[in-house]
């Protein structure tokens, strides 16, 4: 029996002829493939035309909705813009309007202090005038004139009485002797005689004397204004009395 000479362990090594065979029957097998595919008429046909692209389908609706929901928010984000710079607005308004009012005000009151102090000063300066005025008047040191300065310090402190009146009682009291004193009367006999023009004594003089004057009692004008203060109390005026009072 012939010896097997082919192992099952070893194999022949493919030389370049194998190779280009087994090629060669790859490329007969593609190629059948390749016709297997062809239709059944057995044509085929060539077109340079690219192939038409896939069409996608959407909707305009959709992106109109997003379209309107991007504007809504976008209004909606303007319109709170607008309400807050409104709302600061409407504060800064308040404010100056506030500041302006309270500017005015205090400018008002300053007007009305300044006008006060300028009242006050014109009032002060009438007063130094007339103090000037009153310190400078001198009366003449005779009856005449002491009813006239009497006058006006019975006028400073609302006294009545009249030239006249006080002139007419002078003259029947004292006969216009400011040293004259009555000796003889109750008054005398009880230790208290009148004195002076118009005839006062002592505790009358006391109680009806004015600021301002002298003290002493043979003073012609101080004299005139206590007996005037005292018969404006009592008779309401000097030109009341026509006799002893």
């Amino acid at each position: 029996m012939p010896k097997n000479i082919f192992t099952r362990d070893r194999s022949l090594p493919l030389n370049r002829t194998h190779k280009i065979a087994i090629a060669g029957v790859g490329a007969l097998g593609a190629a059948a493939v390749a016709f297997t595919a062809v239709p059944a008429s057995g044509q085929t046909t060539t077109t340079s035309e690219a192939a038409p692209t896939a069409k996608v389908a959407y909707s305009t609706q959709q992106i109109q909705d997003v379209q309107a929901g991007v504007t809504g928010q976008l209004a909606n984000a303007s319109q709170k813009v607008a309400a807050i710079e409104a709302k600061q607005e409407a504060a800064a308004k308040k404010e100056t309007a506030a500041k302006k009012a309270a500017a005015k005000k205090a400018a008002a009151k300053k007007a009305a202090a300044k006008k006060a102090a300028a009242k006050r000063e014109a009032k002060q300066s009438t007063s130094r005038s007339a103090a000037r005025t009153e310190v400078k008047k001198s009366y003449p040191n005779n009856l005449d004139g002491w009813i006239r300065e009497a006058r006006a310090i019975m006028k400073k402190h609302g006294i009545p009485g009249s030239y006249e009146g006080i002139h007419r009682n002078i003259m029947r009291e004292s006969s216009g002797n400011p040293m004259a004193i009555n000796d003889w009367d109750i008054n005398a006999i009880n230790g208290i005689p009148s004195k002076g023009l118009l005839q006062v004594i002592p505790p009358t003089f006391e109680a009806y004397h004015v600021a301002g004057t002298s003290k002493n009692i043979y003073d012609p004008v101080a004299n005139i204004v206590a007996a005037c203060n005292y018969a404006a109390d009592k008779y309401g005026t000097m030109d009341n009395v026509d006799s002893a009072y």
